[in-house]
C-alpha cells in the first residue's frame, strides 16, 4: 500500500515501511499552492492513497534528516513570511486606525478637562458657555478676556503655558479628522455600502466590533444592532436590569434625530439595513446604500 505526502518540498509517495518510493519537488512555493497536479500525477501512477493522520508524524520525522532539513526550514520560513504579508488586508488598517481614534478621543478629553479647569482660573465663564471641548479649545487660543470676569488677572507668563496646552490639543483634533479622511479613502473601495449609510468612524468601529467585514456581513441584523453595547448586555442577562436597545449605532444621525422613544425602533430599522449593505460589500453586490438612506429617512420622518 502506497501513500501521498505532501509539504513545502514537494510530494511523495511512501510506502508501508515509510520510505519514498517516488517524488516530485517543487521549484517555488507557487508550485506548492498548486499541489493537486503533482498528488493527481503520482497518484494515478502508483495507486496511492492520501496519508493516514496516524502516519503523519512519522513522515515528518523524514525531514529531520541532513539531505531535507535545511530547505526543509529554509522554504517554511519564506511560506511563513508570504503567509503573514497576504494576511494584511484592509479590515486591519481599518481597525488600527479606528482605535487609534478612540483613543485620541479619550486623551483630547482628559486633556481638554484640564484645561478647562487650568483657564477657568483665568476666565471661568468662558467654560460654561462653551460645551463643547473643541470649539472652547479654539476660543482659549484666539480670544483676549474681553468682559468683567471673576477670574483672577493672570499674566501672559501663565496663560502662553495654558495656549501651549491648546494647541497641543488642537494638533490632537487634526490628527483625528486626517484618520477619517483616510477611513474614507480605503472604505470607498472596500466597503462602499457601510460607509455611505454609516460614516467613517461608525462604519469603522462596526467591522472592528464584528472582528472584520466577513464576520460583520455573516451576523444577524439583531447582533449588529447592539455591537458596542456588550457590557450593558451582560449586565442585562445576569441582574435583569433593561436590556440595551443600540451599540455604537446610537451616534447615527438617523437615531438621534428620532424622538427619544421611537430610537429603538430606528435602531432595529437602521441594524437592518447596515447588515445588508455588509453583505453587499462583502460579497461584491452592487451599490444600495442611497437607496437605504432615502428609505430609512421617509419612515423615520
Amino acid at each position: 500500500m502506497n501513500y501521498i505526502f505532501t509539504n513545502i518540498l514537494g510530494t511523495f509517495v511512501l510506502d508501508e515501511k515509510n520510505t519514498i518510493v517516488d517524488s516530485i519537488t517543487f521549484k517555488s512555493i507557487e508550485e506548492y499552492k498548486h499541489k493537486e497536479t503533482a498528488e493527481a500525477k503520482l497518484q494515478q501512477k502508483h495507486n496511492a492513497s492520501p496519508l493516514p493522520k496516524e502516519k503523519l508524524l512519522q513522515a515528518l520525522l523524514l525531514f529531520k534528516d541532513a539531505k531535507y532539513y535545511q530547505d526543509f526550514y529554509t522554504k517554511n520560513l519564506e511560506l511563513t513570511k508570504a503567509g503573514l504579508k497576504n494576511a494584511v488586508n484592509e479590515d486591519n488598517l481599518i481597525m488600527q486606525a479606528i482605535a487609534n481614534i478612540n483613543e485620541l478621543d479619550k486623551i483630547a478629553n482628559t486633556m481638554s478637562k484640564r484645561l478647562r479647569e487650568w483657564y477657568s482660573l483665568y476666565f471661568p465663564e468662558l467654560s460654561e458657555e462653551i460645551e463643547d471641548h473643541e470649539k472652547y479649545v479654539e476660543l482659549v487660543l484666539e480670544q483676549e478676556r474681553t468682559q468683567e470676569s471673576f477670574g483672577a488677572d493672570l499674566s501672559e507668563f501663565d496663560l502662553e503655558e495654558m495656549k501651549l496646552l491648546a494647541g497641543r490639543i488642537i494638533s490632537i483634533y487634526a490628527l483625528r479628522k486626517q484618520h477619517e479622511l483616510y477611513l474614507e479613502k480605503i472604505m470607498t473601495k472596500y466597503c462602499p455600502n457601510l460607509l455611505e449609510l454609516a460614516g467613517a468612524t461608525i462604519a469603522a468601529r462596526l467591522i472592528e466590533l464584528g472582528k472584520g467585514l466577513k464576520h460583520l456581513a455573516l451576523l444577524p441584523a439583531s447582533t449588529v444592532q447592539l455591537l458596542g453595547a456588550e457590557k450593558a448586555l451582560f449586565r442585562h442577562l445576569k441582574t435583569g436590569s433593561r436590556s440595551p436597545k443600540y451599540g455604537v449605532i446610537i451616534n447615527h444621525p438617523l437615531i438621534q434625530k428620532a424622538p427619544r422613544d421611537k430610537r429603538g425602533k430606528a435602531a432595529r430599522m437602521l441594524a437592518d439595513k447596515l447588515s445588508l449593505c455588509a453583505r453587499l460589500d462583502f460579497f461584491k453586490g452592487e451599490f444600495k446604500a442611497l437607496d437605504y438612506r432615502i428609505e430609512l429617512e421617509g419612515k423615520l420622518q
